[in-house]
């Protein structure tokens, strides 16, 4: 039995002896000529349901019986997996999708590279391995993902070509809208997310999926100011999807089945932004409060605001700030203990906000 490290950490640990600044990355093991058997006498925990997967007993960190894979259906669920002892460690390496991600580390540090992804990490390239990369649609959002989190990477022309196809030949109109959502949630939170979306327009991937929401160059350079800020995945989920028409937003998140926070900022923003910007009378500012249900969802006036200024970099946040407080300061027990008059408490309420927001403006 042999075991090596793969994947992300020995990606990483080159990274870093370049002095490449890196977040810690979980250490993923694979083992070679052994069988699950044998790993449950040596006390490891069994967790993979699709996979041999095992944990360690005593680190946790994960160890998998080498393995192949053979394409049996449509999407990222059409395969089947094949793990005996005679699978090499090449032979599983093979299946990972970047060379950059198909490099092997022995206990003792020795590098194992057959597909060069030491080069193509030198050379700031992502490059398949091979040619089962277009078995799998799930690895061009992986592969975009990878562009936003190393944004001076450049992907291989003839990776780049191979995306291209994978769309074209209808591939990624497989993939259901939940593994969609995941790893367009994970390349949003990366340091330069409109790479992630540049490479899914270049390979059509984006005009195919999200056909109701184009996305303009000032729109990228908005979801970057938003990633550089370090606002919140709904503030950057927002700003992708601004381009938006408001008689489609709600259709468009329930079609993509995004998360429902999500799909609120989304559909708040589209619908609201243009009020927003428009707002002059103290009547307006304070509909469009009431709308946020401020007191009890502040949350949602905040990522609206926030959306807003990396979207329109001349939107008065501060003003906006200043009356969310007023709204807020305005005590509303006294007015239901004044005794009954012409006006009904809604009103009351109405008018003392009303009234706080112009004292604000004047």
């Amino acid at each position: 039995m042999q075991v090596y490290l793969v994947g992300g950490a020995v990606r990483d640990a080159l990274l870093r002896m370049s002095g490449r600044s890196m977040r810690s990355t979980d250490k993923d093991w694979v083992v070679v000529g052994s069988t699950p058997e044998e790993l449950l006498r040596l006390g490891f925990i069994p967790v993979g349901s699709d996979f041999p997967v095992f944990l360690h007993p005593k680190t946790h960190e994960e160890y998998a019986l080498a393995r192949t894979e053979r394409k049996s259906g449509h999407g990222y669920h059409g395969f089947k997996f094949f793990a005996t002892p005679s699978v090499t460690l090449s032979e599983d390496l093979a299946r990972r999708d970047l060379t950059i991600n198909a490099m092997a580390m022995t206990p003792e540090g020795k590098l194992i590279d057959p597909f060069g992804g030491k080069d193509d990490l030198e050379n700031k390239i992502l490059r398949h391995v091979g040619p089962a990369f277009t078995e799998d649609p799930v690895r061009i959002l992986r592969l975009a993902r990878f562009a936003a989190r190393f944004p001076d990477f450049t992907v291989a022309q003839e990776t780049a070509s191979l995306l291209k196809s994978m769309v074209s030949s209808g591939e990624a109109d497989h993939l259901v809208s939940e593994r969609v959502w995941a790893e367009l949630s994970r390349g949003l939170c990366e340091a330069a997310p409109s790479r992630m979306i540049q490479v899914l327009i270049a390979c059509g991937f984006w005009s195919r999926v999200f056909v109701e929401s184009p996305v303009s160059d000032v729109t990228l350079q908005a979801l970057d100011r938003a990633a550089d800020a370090g606002t919140s995945l709904c503030v950057r989920t927002s700003v992708l999807f601004s381009g938006l028409r408001q008689d489609v937003a709600s259709c468009f998140c329930r079609t993509h089945r995004f998360p429902r926070d999500i799909a609120d900022a989304i559909t708040l923003f589209v619908k609201t932004r243009e009020v927003a910007q428009k707002a002059v009378q103290a009547q307006d500012y304070l509909s469009i409060l009431n709308a946020f249900d401020l007191l009890r969802r502040p949350i949602r006036i905040e990522r609206f605001l926030q959306t807003l200024a990396v979207t329109n970099p001349a939107f008065p946040v501060a003003l906006w700030e200043a009356l969310c407080n007023a709204y807020r300061a305005v005590d509303i027990a006294p007015l239901s203990k004044m005794p009954c008059q012409t006006e009904s408490l809604r009103e009351r309420i109405w008018n003392a906000r009303l009234r706080a927001i112009k004292d604000v403006l004047q």
